[in-house]
């Protein structure tokens, strides 16, 4: 395959200073992308030096920068107490970081753009694993469709700029999330930010038991940030939608947004027991099934993926222990 990104690329990523972002970063330097030594430079302003909510001011920032590839990781994340609770910020702040990212990039003539969405676009009881062909095929699950809508606008957008104009814009669905620089917050966080916090302060504290949310019985797929920043790697370097080669959907149509996972999911109890069993944790699980489940499922296929190449490499029990070390270190100075 022909590189399509190169050592001397001037490269934004906006949202660097989050997990995502953060990882992206980390496996493009690696690489040796970004090195003035090479002619090549990273862009990784804070939310004070760009507000992305601003369209001139991010307008204003490509022409004076002039990026040569740009990843858009920003967007305003949370588990489903954070969506239910904020519907209004999740759809409008992720339209606009979207919107005003990718057009201006397309305007001041970037030219290559990594869009990352959520495996949240797929309706809610879509058969699973979940191929790519299934968005839009029914309707999302109620406790994040905003946030779900917001992400599908921004796919759609890549999609229609490639199509019309001919942009270079990619997108990469990653299944849920786990890592360096997560969101622990007690009510903000994702299911294994949240049982990694919970069961790391009762192991601290001594406590008698961990009380969890839900019924414990929905299956999640898990992939360690690290693994998301080598797949948006790989395909900055390899993957281009029009290439002969490239994956196309059932109907023989080039595919504009692929899936990234493990493939494989597990029961939301089987992994606060592995989290528990790892800690050496030995107080009792409660669940509290007045907390929302979400959706019962949630798998995706990542055959096309694969077929790029591409494969997971930080299998879920490494990569829980790996996060657990993160997290005490970071808060209890371990």
């Amino acid at each position: 395959m022909n590189k399509k990104i190169f050592t001397n690329d001037k490269i934004f990523i906006a949202g660097s200073t989050g997990m995502v972002g953060s990882a992206i970063y980390r496996s493009l330097a690696k690489r040796g992308y970004g090195n003035k030594e090479n002619g090549g430079c990273f862009f990784t302003p804070t939310r004070k030096e760009l507000n992305l909510l601003d369209k001139n001011s991010v307008n204003l920032w490509f022409k004076t920068n002039k990026p040569t590839v740009t990843i858009l990781a920003a967007a305003k994340v949370g588990g489903i107490f954070a969506n239910k609770s904020n519907p209004t910020e999740f759809l409008l702040e992720n339209i606009k970081i979207q919107t005003n990212v990718i057009e201006s990039a397309w305007k001041n003539g970037v030219r290559r753009l990594l869009f990352l969405g959520s495996s949240c676009i797929y309706p809610k009881f879509a058969p699973q694993p979940l191929k790519e062909e299934y968005l839009l095929s029914g309707a999302l699950e109620k406790t994040n469709e905003l946030y779900a809508i917001a992400k599908i606008t921004g796919i759609k957008l890549c999609q229609a700029l490639r199509e019309q104009y001919k942009f270079d814009a990619i997108s990469l669905m990653p299944t849920n999330l786990y890592g360096p620089k997560d969101n622990y917050h007690p009510n903000d966080s994702h299911v294994m930010a949240a049982l990694i916090s919970k069961f790391c302060y009762a192991k601290k504290e001594s406590k008698s038991f961990v009380e969890c949310w839900g019924t414990g019985s929905p299956l999640r797929e898990f992939l360690h940030v690290d693994d998301l920043g080598e797949a948006a790697t790989f395909c900055l370097e390899h993957w281009d939608p029009f290439d002969q080669n490239s994956p196309v959907d059932i109907n023989g149509e080039p595919l504009n947004f692929l899936n990234v996972g493990t493939g494989k999911d597990i029961s939301i109890s089987e992994l606060a027991n592995k989290v528990a069993k790892i800690l050496d944790f030995k107080g009792n699980i409660i669940w509290n099934s007045d907390k929302p489940d979400g959706t019962p499922k949630k798998q995706l296929n990542i055959e096309r993926i694969l077929a790029l190449g591409w494969s997971p490499k930080i299998s879920l029990d490494e990569g829980i222990k790996n996060t657990i070390k993160n997290f005490q270190k970071m808060n209890f100075d371990i």
